[in-house]
């Protein structure tokens, strides 16, 4: 069986829990005899991994003629661009580094007819690269040998929707967060139509969490039947043990670990903090990520005068984040709205206690967890109080992680989508 699988990220450049869940559900696919070839907007030179091909749209050459323009009656003018395609970026984020590059790059290349090539220059806006990206899925519909399309959220639809048209292979859409998750109420109506438009025309459609199906269902129009549930895995494998780790300071440490942005909650975290410190004062809250909105949450800090109580690392990945996880005594994930939420279950390969929001979808797998709505800023201070200075609940709850990780696994998730793939 082979599979032409679209995605925006892959490790080790990852800015977010994505990539990480495309790595360990490939890693199960090849286990399982699944062959895989996986195209990013971008690869460097030296770039290889050892279970799947990797191709990247920026080492392709494609002839581009009038007729391969898709979805657009006008065309593409800009062919060598560098795509801006990447996880979580929205409109008001794509302009200002677009205007970062352009006082880069002075030329701007253009032509109706050349050579494709995603390495040099950027398109005016993200929309263009979305349709860029799907011009290239177009051509490797027509030059790959494949029995299955796969494709990772909304960027990627575009390119899967052409390669399904051009080689007539079934397209299975793989939902891991929608617009309403990353943005509320307040959508961008054309990632919306792109979502809608490629869960309509997938053959079936993967949700990573039954929130996720139900939001497919209810705001997309979709049929439940032709939604299926795969729940994210993950790999057991750590390179650390908490006892071999020793923290400078004798307190407690709490940690949120995550995009700083409205779906995470970051604000609850904080004003749950500010609670928490007002009963227990041997105890530091860790802010691990970059976003959005993480001025608005220094600026909190700030006018709480909690400084000395917070700490801003920025985004963690690989050794660093296993070193945080590792010394923590506590992880909270209040997000208003998630998918599923991988980083709770990465802390507890670390014997950490979790405590997560009842509006995310690893709520549904961990039964032990302590789970509380992202807004009750109230119940989620009593739950860390009573973690962090009750040890007798603390080792509970260490205790009930070793049988919830025995669920969460992505040899289990990639067998259920290789029974999809083949009975498309």
């Amino acid at each position: 069986m082979k599979v032409l699988m679209f995605g925006w990220e892959f490790p080790p450049h990852i800015s977010g829990g994505l990539g990480t869940a495309c790595y360990g559900l490939t890693k199960s696919l090849s286990k399982l005899g699944i062959d895989i070839t996986f195209v990013l907007p971008k690869v460097v030179e030296g770039y290889n991994v050892d279970h799947l091909r990797v191709i990247g749209v920026n080492q392709l050459k494609v002839k581009i003629a009038e007729s391969d323009v898709c979805f657009d009656d006008q065309v593409l003018k800009l062919i060598k661009v560098d795509s801006l395609l990447k996880p979580y970026i929205d409109s008001d984020s794509y302009e200002e580094t677009l205007a970062d590059v352009r006082r880069k790059h002075a030329q701007y290349v253009s032509d109706a007819l050349g050579i494709f090539s995603m390495s040099e220059h950027y398109g005016p806006n993200l929309m263009e690269e979305v349709r860029r990206f799907a011009i290239v899925g177009k051509y490797l519909g027509g030059t790959e040998q494949f029995d299955v399309i796969h494709a990772h959220d909304w960027m990627t639809f575009l390119a899967a929707i052409e390669a399904k048209r051009k080689s007539g292979k079934p397209f299975i859409a793989h939902v891991h967060a929608t617009e309403f998750d990353r943005s509320g109420q307040n959508v961008n109506q054309d990632i919306y139509d792109i979502e809608r438009f490629g869960m309509h025309e997938a053959d079936r459609i993967i949700a990573v969490s039954n929130r996720t199906k139900q939001t497919i269902i209810e705001r997309y129009g979709i049929e439940p039947g032709k939604v299926t549930v795969v729940h994210n895995g993950i790999f057991k494998q750590t390179q650390y043990t908490r006892d071999q780790i020793t923290k400078n300071l004798n307190e407690k440490i709490v940690l949120f670990l995550g995009r700083i942005t409205m779906q995470k909650g970051p604000e609850y975290f904080i004003e749950a903090a500010r609670l928490v410190l007002d009963k227990v004062k041997n105890v530091r809250f860790v802010m691990a990520g970059t976003g959005d909105l993480l001025p608005k949450m220094i600026d909190r800090i700030a006018e709480l005068r909690l400084a000395d109580r917070f700490h801003f690392t920025g985004f963690l990945g690989g050794e660093k984040k296993e070193r945080m996880y590792a010394m923590s005594d506590l992880f909270v994930m209040p997000s208003v709205s998630e998918p599923f939420g991988l980083t709770p279950v990465e802390a507890m390969l670390y014997d950490v206690p979790v405590i997560v929001s009842k509006q995310s979808g690893v709520s549904e797998v961990l039964d032990n967890a302590i789970k509380v709505d992202f807004w009750d800023v109230q119940k989620m201070a009593d739950a860390m109080i009573k973690v962090l200075t009750d040890p007798e609940l603390a080792k509970k709850q260490v205790k009930s992680i070793a049988s919830e990780l025995q669920k969460i696994d992505w040899d289990d998730s990639a067998r259920k989508i290789v029974d999809l793939y083949y009975h498309m």
